[in-house]
């Protein structure tokens, strides 16, 4: 699957899952990317041509300084900042805490190995911390404020973990099937090998940082346990709908967000 918006490697809109009761998502309701900050003038014409009225932004103050979105001066975006991670990646060993590795015994190395989390834990640990965070993106998707430019587009800056667990969030309380929703939380591994991934891992060696699997997998991988692994912490606390409801989600919205989504 190629990317949609021109600079991006894993952009795509999300309509065209397959419903569970039968049929499909809409198109132009939700687009999911990596970081915008390479998009070029082609793809920012694509996003001036878009649909899309509203853009969030998973990515902490950092990343978005590091690397802030090209969007163009064609027409402006409804720009909404929504960090995640932060919460869920306590605990876990700074880029400096890996650069030492060397200097440590067998025994302190493995101690600081496994603070890398799994994916799984840390899509876990989002969930637990950011309810009204993905709430807030429901009720962006629910209620455009702009009827004639109302898709949301979400990111950070893969597009496949804050990305990946918002997106299936939302396309399961809609009703999406839940296969397709794994599927297509899967796709962005294929979409960001090679020059991405090959960059991003050249920049963790950079920072002094060992290529265990463990780390390899937090910056390139989305094995599909993953998200299960999402899904069944969702599903002992009631579902997608309920755990959204939990971060403030009305039943109305709630009810808008599957009109949108699923017609």
């Amino acid at each position: 699957m190629s990317a949609i918006i021109a600079g991006t490697y894993n952009s795509r809109d999300t309509g065209g899952t397959p419903l569970s009761a039968g049929g499909v998502t809409r198109a132009g309701v939700l687009y999911r990317s990596d970081a915008l900050a390479g998009i070029t003038d082609d793809g920012i014409r694509t996003l001036s041509d878009s649909p899309i009225g509203t853009i969030v932004d998973f990515r902490s103050d950092f990343e978005r300084v590091e690397a802030p979105n090209r969007l163009g001066t064609e027409r402006s975006f409804v720009e909404v900042g929504l960090p995640l991670l932060e919460g869920s990646m306590t605990g876990m060993p700074s880029p400096g805490d890996l650069g030492d590795l060397g200097d440590l015994d067998g025994e302190a190395a493995r101690a600081m190995l496994s603070r890398i989390p799994s994916l799984a834990d840390l899509y876990v640990g989002m969930l637990g911390s950011a309810a009204a965070s993905f709430a807030e993106v429901a009720r962006l998707v629910a209620r455009p404020s702009d009827e004639s430019r109302g898709a949301v587009l979400v990111h950070c800056t893969a597009g496949k973990d804050r990305t990946g667990v918002a997106t299936a969030l939302l396309l399961d309380a809609a009703g999406a099937d839940r296969a397709a929703v794994v599927a297509d939380y899967v796709q962005s591994e294929t979409n960001l090998a090679g020059d991405w991934a090959d960059r991003m891992l050249e920049r963790a060696r950079s920072w002094g940082m060992p290529m265990v699997p463990a780390l390899t997998d937090l910056v390139t991988a989305t094995p599909p346990q993953a998200i299960e692994a999402a899904f069944a912490w969702i599903d002992e606390r009631g579902g997608s709908a309920e755990y959204l409801r939990g971060g403030g989600l009305s039943d109305d919205d709630l009810e808008a967000l599957r009109a949108r989504l699923a017609g």
